[in-house]
């Protein structure tokens, strides 16, 4: 399966402010350009928390042709999905380590935890049996860093707009536990292009 991480981040990185303010740090263009790569994708996956704050619909939008929509997956450990979200109804997959029940006219599976979490390879288990060739993870840190430290990231799709959050704005990547430089996750270069005024890097792990 290959396992797709796009980020949209300030220079240094923050997806949002200190109070989760995001929409919209990236340009319309490269915004379109994530759209591109949702309809490129089998999936689209986010993790709860970018569901309560933002309530997306995670479909794939392009401009003049229809397109055929992504499964779309929530890892939701402790099943807060509300059945109002936008994205709980056909179509979507929650992944959840708590006994599964009703949230709206979604599945909703559960499967094998890890620190009260689902389990990376349990996820993608769970993925390829619904069919998924390859997902692009949407948010937040806690996810991107779950699937880093799990070694299961292909690619990275990173795009970078031209300002400054500071410290205080939240990580595209939560942390990593690194005991050393060593341990660090490595990709290498495929590509950088302007996208309007913002800059499309794209990494392939080595």
């Amino acid at each position: 399966m290959r396992v797709t991480l796009k980020l949209a981040t300030s220079l240094d990185g923050r997806i949002a402010t200190a109070d989760g303010e995001s929409r919209w740090i990236t340009g319309e263009a490269a915004r379109l350009e994530g759209h591109r790569l949702r309809a490129g994708h089998d999936a689209i996956l986010v993790g709860v928390e970018t569901v309560l704050k933002d309530d997306p619909e995670l479909t794939a939008r392009l401009p003049g042709r229809s397109v055929d929509q992504p499964l779309r997956v929530v890892l939701d450990s402790r099943l807060r999905t509300p059945g109002t979200a936008k994205l709980a109804g056909e179509n979507t997959l929650i992944l959840t380590a708590v006994e599964a029940r009703a949230v709206g006219s979604a599945q909703v599976r559960q499967v094998e935890a890890e620190d009260g979490r689902p389990a990376i390879p349990a996820v993608l288990k769970a993925l390829k049996t619904a069919g998924v060739e390859s997902v692009l993870i949407e948010g937040g840190g806690q996810v991107a860093a779950a699937f880093l430290r799990a070694g299961a990231v292909d690619r990275l799709e990173w795009f970078r707009a031209p300002i400054l959050l500071g410290g205080e704005g939240r990580p595209c990547v939560a942390a990593l536990a690194l005991a050393k430089l060593a341990d660090a996750p490595k990709f290498r270069r495929l590509g950088v292009e302007p996208v309007g005024d913002d800059l499309w890097e794209r990494y392939a792990r080595f």
